[in-house]
C-alpha cells in the first residue's frame, strides 16, 4: 500500500484586532467566513488568510516600518496588514513622513483599493507607492503560531499577529471570503461558541481564551511582547478513554488538550 504524503503547510497570517470593551476587558474583532471559503467555512474566526508571493517582495522593504529583520517574517506582517484592509477595512499604515496612522477621512478615499487589492489589479507595492504610504509593522506583536496538524489533507502554517484598532477606523467585512463581521468581547465569543451560536474552530477559540485573560488591550499587547512564542503543531493521542486532540503545555493556553468526537458505528 501506498503510504499518504503529508501535505506541506501553507504560509498564513491573521491579525486579532482589539479595542477597549466598554464594559471593560477586551474587544475583538471576527468576521464569519463564507460558506464556500475552502477552510473554516461558516466560522467565526480573525480576518486572515494565505500569504501571496507579492507579501514577498523585496520592493516593499522602503515601504515599511518596524518590519521584522527575517523576510519569511516580515512577509508575514505583510500579509497580515494586507488581510486585515482586504478583509475589514483597517489599514495600519502612515502616510509617508507622518508618525500618525492614516485617519478616517484617508481611509475612506482609500476604500476602494481594497477590492482590486484582493482581484489582483495592482499589488501592495504598487498600492504603496502611488498613495505614497508606509506599512506599520510595528504596530504587530507577534502573538501565536499553529500549524495544522500533519493528518489533515489541507494545512496551513499560520502566524497570529496582535494589533490596536485605530480608535477611527471602522471595520467592516468585505462581502466575498467573509460575510457577516462582529466586534466581541473575548469571553462573549467563547461563551457564543460553547453554547452553538458561532462556529469556532480550535485554535481560535484556544487564542480568545488567551486574550480573555488580559485586563485590556494595552496588557495585552504590553505582556505579548514579552511572551516567547512556542509552535503549536498539534497532534492526535489515542486513550483507553477516547481520542485526544493535544497541544504543548509551554505554549501557554488555558486547556492543553481536547477530546476528539467518536466516530459514528460503521463510519472510518
Amino acid at each position: 500500500m501506498t503510504q499518504k504524503q503529508t501535505a506541506v503547510p501553507v504560509p498564513a497570517a491573521t491579525v486579532i484586532l482589539l479595542r477597549p470593551a466598554a464594559a471593560g476587558g477586551i474587544e475583538i474583532f471576527m468576521v464569519v467566513r463564507h460558506h464556500q471559503i475552502d477552510f473554516a467555512s461558516g466560522a467565526l474566526v480573525f480576518p486572515g488568510g494565505k500569504a501571496d508571493a507579492q507579501d514577498f517582495a523585496d520592493e516593499l522593504a522602503p515601504h515599511l516600518t518596524g518590519a521584522d529583520a527575517d523576510r519569511d517574517m516580515r512577509a508575514m506582517q505583510v500579509a497580515s496588514i494586507r488581510e486585515a484592509f482586504e478583509e475589514s477595512g483597517v489599514l495600519l499604515a502612515r502616510p509617508a513622513g507622518s508618525a500618525n496612522l492614516v485617519d478616517a477621512e484617508r481611509l475612506r478615499a482609500l476604500q476602494p483599493y481594497r477590492e482590486r487589492l484582493h482581484g489582483g489589479e495592482l499589488t501592495l507595492a504598487e498600492f504603496a507607492a502611488k498613495e505614497q504610504l508606509v506599512f506599520a509593522c510595528d504596530e504587530l506583536v507577534h502573538f501565536a503560531h499553529w500549524i495544522t496538524p500533519e493528518m489533515m489533507p489541507k494545512r496551513f502554517d499560520t502566524h497570529f499577529f496582535l494589533a490596536l484598532a485605530p480608535a477611527d477606523h471602522l471595520a467592516v467585512h468585505d462581502g466575498y471570503e467573509s460575510v457577516d463581521s462582529v466586534w466581541i468581547n473575548a469571553a462573549e465569543a467563547l461563551a457564543a461558541g460553547e453554547s452553538g451560536k458561532y462556529t469556532i474552530i480550535f485554535p481560535t477559540a484556544r487564542n480568545i481564551a488567551k486574550i480573555a485573560e488580559f485586563a485590556n488591550p494595552e496588557a495585552a499587547l504590553r505582556q505579548t511582547r514579552l511572551d516567547e512564542v512556542v509552535t503549536v503543531l498539534p497532534w492526535t493521542e489515542r486513550r483507553s478513554d477516547g481520542n485526544f486532540l493535544r497541544i504543548p503545555e509551554a505554549a501557554g493556553y488555558d486547556i492543553s488538550e481536547e477530546r476528539l468526537p467518536d466516530r459514528m458505528p460503521g463510519r472510518g
